[in-house]
């Protein structure tokens, strides 16, 4: 793991490159972020901010969504993707936000995770950006740019976090995670801009040339630094009937 200096470092160069980092979900209150992050998986926000003003303008609170008819809202999340089990999922959270939290978004991670399609990404980035607690959320962005850059050494999201939320203060947790999803949407892409990009003084994956899994650094490394295996060298003979021909030399 970085030293704490340098961790503190790398999150200062992220602001600068992302001084206005922030979820891209376009939203008014607690209630329309956790529907539009339910809806933003294995989807686009560009996509889900099409899709959530007419969405909001039918349903705009949890007793209203509790009461949707199925096939209304499947229709209205269709180019989502997965619309049934969003439906579904919707339907139930708004239901059970109705029946034990009086319709509100609890600001709590515990009863978040215990609604309907809402995991730990989902409920950190509502808690973090719509109800003042702190949160970091961890999607793919974050889990390839924090290990390409050696912060992390993992690539389970609940483990990362937690090896994330131990380096740095509550106060950046939910300003870190939005850089290094900014960061990994715009600049370390599956096929990174590294000359674009101002973390490469403290970048590994910069530094060594490996695009690996925590799992695998030790052994990708290894793999790099041993030489080549020569080519197996060629003896000339010649047969009875003067022709030359090649035999491999036994190892």
């Amino acid at each position: 793991m970085k030293p704490a200096p340098e961790v503190s470092r790398i999150f200062d160069l992220l602001d600068r490159h992302h001084p206005n980092a922030d979820t891209e979900l376009v939203h008014r209150n607690a209630f329309e972020l956790l529907v539009a992050t339910m809806l933003s998986a294995q989807s686009t926000d560009a996509r889900v901010n099409l899709v959530t003003p007419a969405l909001f303008a039918r349903f705009p609170d949890a007793a209203a969504l509790a009461k949707a008819k199925t096939s209304e809202l499947e229709a209205l999340i269709l180019s989502t993707g997965f619309f049934r089990q969003k439906a579904k999922s919707l339907i139930g959270m708004a239901t059970m936000l109705v029946d034990e939290h009086q319709g509100e978004v609890p600001a709590d991670m515990d009863a978040l995770t215990k609604l309907p399609g809402v995991g730990r990404k989902t409920a950190n980035v509502v808690l973090g950006h719509a109800l003042g607690v702190p949160g970091l959320p961890v999607d793919r962005h974050v889990l390839r740019v924090a290990n390409r850059i050696g912060l992390v050494k993992h690539d389970d999201p609940v483990k990362v976090e937690a090896q994330l939320t131990a380096q740095l203060p509550p106060r950046r947790w939910t300003r870190a995670s939005d850089a290094l999803i900014l960061h990994g949407r715009r600049i370390c892409k599956p096929k990174p801009l590294c000359p674009k990009c101002n973390l490469r003084p403290h970048c590994d994956f910069y530094r060594t040339g490996l695009l690996t899994k925590p799992i695998n650094r030790k052994i990708a490394a290894d793999v790099i630094r041993r030489p080549a295996p020569r080519p197996v060298a060629a003896a000339k003979t010649r047969s009875s009937s003067g022709v030359n021909t090649r035999k491999r030399k036994r190892p």
